[in-house]
This record gives C-alpha cells, sequence and structure tokens, in this order.
C-alpha cells in the first residue's frame, strides 16, 4: 500500500495556518508518508485575509497570532515570494519543507514578518542554512511555483474544487477528502481519521 498526503494552501492564509497543525500531527504518526505541500499563491498583494478572519481562525482553531499580525491583519498581503521559497525547497531538500513551511508561517502569523522581500527570510534561511537562488526572491512567480500551480488546477479538477486549504490522502489509487475543519482546534485527531482510511 502507498499513501501520500497532499496539502494544498497558502502561507499567508490563516486557515492554511491553522491547518498546518494537522499536517504536523499526521507527519509525526506517519513519518515516512511522502507530503506535497502545494503552495496556491493565492494573495497577489491587492487583498488581505483581514482582521475578522484571523480573528475567526483564532477562535475556531489551535493556531497562536500575535498581537501585531491581528493590528495589521487587514494590510494586503502578497505570498509570491514565499511560494517561490516553498516550490524551491520542495524541489531542493523535501525534507524539510514542512519545517521550513512552519518557520515561515511562525515568522508571518506570529513575529508580523510580511515575507515580501529577501530580508524578509534571512532568519529562515540561517535557521535551515539554504543558499536558495536569486530568483527565487522575484516579485512574480518563479517557474518552480508556476509548475505547483499546474499540479494544483489536476488535483482541483478531480476533487472539483478550488477551495483551499485543502488536505487530502491518496492510498494506493484512491484519493480521499480529509474534512480539516473537524479538527482544527483539536489537530491530533486528524490521526485517527487517517487511521481509517488506512484499515
Amino acid at each position: 500500500m502507498t499513501t501520500e498526503l497532499f496539502f494544498i494552501y497558502d502561507s499567508h492564509c490563516p486557515w492554511s495556518y491553522a491547518s498546518t497543525a494537522l499536517v504536523n500531527c499526521i507527519n509525526k504518526a506517519y513519518p515516512d508518508m511522502h507530503i506535497h505541500l502545494w503552495h496556491t499563491a493565492y494573495y497577489e498583494g491587492n487583498d488581505s485575509p483581514g482582521k475578522n478572519a484571523a480573528d475567526t481562525v483564532s477562535r475556531q482553531s489551535a493556531a497562536n497570532f500575535g498581537m501585531d499580525y491581528i493590528r495589521d491583519a487587514d494590510n494586503a498581503k502578497d505570498s509570491y515570494m514565499a511560494a517561490n521559497v516553498m516550490a524551491w525547497v520542495q524541489n531542493k531538500q523535501p525534507e524539510k519543507a514542512l519545517e521550513v513551511l512552519n518557520a515561515l508561517q511562525h515568522q508571518h502569523f506570529v513575529e508580523n514578518n510580511p515575507l515580501t522581500d529577501k530580508d524578509d527570510f534571512d532568519s529562515v534561511i540561517g535557521q535551515f542554512k539554504f543558499s536558495p537562488p536569486a530568483k527565487v526572491f522575484k516579485l512574480d512567480l518563479s517557474k518552480d511555483a508556476e509548475y505547483v500551480l499546474g499540479d494544483i488546477a489536476e488535483i482541483q479538477e478531480v476533487i472539483q474544487t478550488t477551495a483551499f486549504p485543502a488536505l487530502m490522502l491518496a492510498v494506493d489509487d484512491r484519493l480521499v477528502m480529509l474534512n480539516h475543519n473537524l479538527y482544527l482546534t483539536k489537530p491530533e485527531k486528524i490521526v485517527e481519521a487517517v487511521e481509517l482510511e488506512l484499515k
């Protein structure tokens, strides 16, 4: 039996931030399961999730937000550079991708780091001792990030929704949507849902 986990998210989306905790729990329970982290690059610099969304996620999940982030939540967000970084990490060092995603989300949602300039990534790059190429820090999507969007489009045809975050478990040739909303307050409970699908 082969199993894979697909997570469609945006690094600047509060609901994605809350859902990453579920991916962490699955990864801990099934460390050999291959995880695909697909950044949807939804925020283009002219919109924001907003303070209301952050407040709602805070109430309906186990996610913690920094006060500075909450204060600035209505400011426009741009996730393209983070999408480039994550696509590069997923290609070059996939075993570290989930850790990097957690670090970036902590920077954004707790430390209120906008992640829109090369310097904004210095602490994460230093933490993981990465040397990403200059193309990763462009304001436009990199080719790697665009390939990810192509993969997302294909799987969205199968699941018949463009909503994100989305969490899917592939078991052999079967693809199962995991209802992440049921587990946001108790992320560890997602493991029971995965166990049921693997039986």
